[in-house]
């Protein structure tokens, strides 16, 4: 007997999604995910949960909490996720941590990027900042200010 194509265990769900079983149990807890369907070792994940899974992992990536990904995902149950466009992140918490980069272009001129929310890994971010400082020093050039 063949394996239905769009059913996953739970070990097939994980290596597709990148995430370990301790994660993907936990997003069922918190509401996140659907529970799979079946009990036990008999317990099978279709399609929708890897779709599920997947978006979760993209909002995460986007630097969203999961309080913001919960709040996304049950616009999206409702209907109403396409009508508008995601609203921004919630407020900080007291007690969060970022992790900025700044780079001083000139005298009260400064680039801010937060390169997890970004998407940026450490070279992207070089590579911006160097784009950007060339940018800046043709614009200074262009408005004939020495640099």
């Amino acid at each position: 007997m063949k394996k239905d194509p769009q059913r996953f265990t739970i070990e097939e769900i994980c290596a597709l999604v990148e995430m370990n079983k301790r994660t993907v149990r936990y997003y069922i807890q918190k509401g996140l995910v659907d529970r799979p369907e079946g009990v036990g070792k008999g317990a099978f994940y279709s399609h929708g949960h890897l779709e599920q899974l997947l978006a979760i992992r993209k909002w995460k990536a986007a630097g969203l909490s999961l309080e913001r990904i919960q709040e996304i995902l049950a616009g999206e149950k409702e209907g109403t996720a396409n009508d508008k466009p995601i609203p921004p992140p919630l407020s900080k918490k007291q007690g969060q941590v970022e992790v900025w980069s700044h780079m001083h272009l000139g005298d009260g001129i400064e680039l801010h990027i937060e390169p997890r929310r970004a998407g940026l890994n450490p070279e992207q971010v070089r590579a911006l900042f160097r784009e950007v400082l060339g940018l800046y020093r043709m614009f200074l050039l262009s408005i004939n200010v020495t640099i």
